[in-house]
């Protein structure tokens, strides 16, 4: 792997240098070097073959979006740490889905293209346009201390986005019923007029924006990474005829990059077009999520009634994640792939955004895709219970949006009296807490009564004078 330096082991995923993650995807071993690779490979093959034989490219009913060029945008200055938005993000995904038969095989290229200057004024400012244009020229810069570029990266931002685009209007055309956007630099943080946070052109408004060209007269973005997709919002929060909805760590402004509190629901006549969903803390996991899709994004999106929908599928909140630490598993993100499919009849683009283990963002991106070749996303949802945080968050932004959608009313009501059972069974358990002691401090205090007792009486007993003495 190219960005370990001198170490073995990377610094961001705990992966062996050698242990095949960029040849075989997450089906490699994590640890040992090359271990069982053989094994795989063999195995896949065969695999791979019979699959083949049943179904081929060109009646594939997914699109997926990649072109090479987009690995030459990295950081040029060397560091102590590898960059975490490294072009090993995109190699993992694709061996992974090389090895599982899926691309190349189940799913259909598309060729990519760049943007037009024309195409990207939709969405940001001329002189932010011109501002990313600048660095074709220049060896290495940086717009900010975590957002590099190099002479590459403007031609990288431009395929990304103009592969977005492409794949919006080709699914909501019907030439193919959806399609996986494997881009990078990602772009939910790229706002109007700046770049930030690893983002130079914002991906997903691009996309928006062509779908409605194509036709779509409401397009609905769900972001599910781990950060607020401040750029997205800013683009969108005065326009009713997309929803953003962004699910995110928070926690009251301290987590990067502060914006997306629940307070935030769009402004000037287009208010409820921003549903911020603020995790008050890290290790968020599959059961608050799919709670709040349960709760919140189903029912707003189904009112909403959106004709294409879009995911910026961030990685980043996914279990063993660097800069996330939450634990989403690659079985949640397919669930909740899944729940957004039959909004608009399949009609759905998936956009990678962040996700920094090469392990977790691999095998994660693979099962988004297995749905969405018409792959079940497994077992059957049972009675989900969420955290107490994650419920009290779900409350919270509900009582806001009820104010603009007002089927959440009846279900406010219901998780409100959930929410009272729930206080009061805890405050019952802390009552009890304080007024019985534990089993084990009751006979701690029984024996130390017990040796004072005893004590006493060998200290009177020896006071006594004694019958035989003279």
């Amino acid at each position: 792997m190219v960005n370990l330096g001198d170490g073995v082991v990377c610094d961001l995923c705990g992966e062996h240098k050698d242990s095949g993650i960029l040849r075989l995807g997450f089906f490699a071993s994590p640890s040992s070097q090359d271990a069982g690779c053989s094994e795989v490979e063999s195995e896949m093959k065969g695999k791979n073959k019979e699959m083949h034989s049943q179904l081929s490219a060109s009646n594939s009913s997914t699109a997926i979006g990649f072109d090479q060029r987009m690995l030459l945008h990295s950081e040029v200055q060397m560091k102590s740490h590898p960059h975490p938005e490294r072009s090993d993000r995109l190699r993992a995904i694709a061996a992974s889905l090389a090895t599982a038969g899926l691309f190349p095989g189940r799913c259909y290229p598309i060729s990519a293209r760049e943007i037009t200057r024309e195409e990207l004024q939709m969405v940001h400012s001329l002189e932010h346009i011109q501002d990313v244009e600048l660095t074709s020229h220049i060896f290495s810069s940086y717009f900010t201390p975590d957002t590099y570029a190099n002479e590459h990266s403007a031609c990288a931002a431009r395929l990304a986005a103009g592969l977005c685009a492409d794949l919006a209007s080709t699914i909501f055309s019907g030439r193919v019923k959806n399609g996986f956007a494997m881009v990078r630099p990602p772009g939910h943080h790229a706002g109007v007029r700046e770049a930030m946070g690893f983002c130079l052109h914002n991906n997903a408004a691009v996309a928006a924006l062509a779908a409605q060209a194509a036709g779509a007269k409401k397009v609905l973005i769900v972001d599910w990474d781990v950060h607020h997709g401040n750029g997205t919002q800013e683009i969108f929060d005065q326009n009713k005829s997309v929803l953003y909805i962004s699910l995110h760590r928070h926690e009251g402004g301290k987590f990067y990059p502060g914006t997306g509190s629940a307070n935030e629901v769009g402004r000037n006549g287009a208010e409820g077009s921003c549903v911020n969903i603020p995790w008050s803390r890290g290790g968020v996991g599959d059961n608050d999520y799919i709670f709040a899709f349960q709760n919140l994004v189903l029912p707003i999106a189904t009112e909403f009634a959106p004709d294409f929908t879009i995911i910026s599928a961030g990685f980043d909140a996914a279990r063993g994640d660097p800069l996330g630490c939450c634990d989403v598993t690659p079985a949640g993100y397919s669930r909740m792939t899944d729940m957004l499919y039959t909004l608009t009849g399949g009609k759905l683009l998936v956009i990678l955004e962040g996700g920094y283990n090469l392990r977790s963002i691999s095998s994660s991106a693979t099962s988004v895709i297995k749905v969405l070749l018409g792959e079940g996303p497994g077992s059957e949802l049972g009675n989900i219970a969420p955290s107490r945080a994650g419920l009290q968050t779900v409350l919270e932004v509900m009582k806001i949006q009820m104010n603009f959608w007002p089927s959440l009313g009846s279900s406010y009501a219901k998780l409100q009296s959930q929410w009272g059972a729930y206080c009061n069974t805890r405050k019952q358990i802390k009552k009890r807490q304080r007024t019985e002691p534990p089993i084990w401090w009751k006979w701690g205090r029984k024996r130390l009564l017990y040796h004072i007792l005893v004590r006493r009486l060998h200290v009177k007993s020896k006071g006594k004078p004694s019958l035989h003495s003279s």
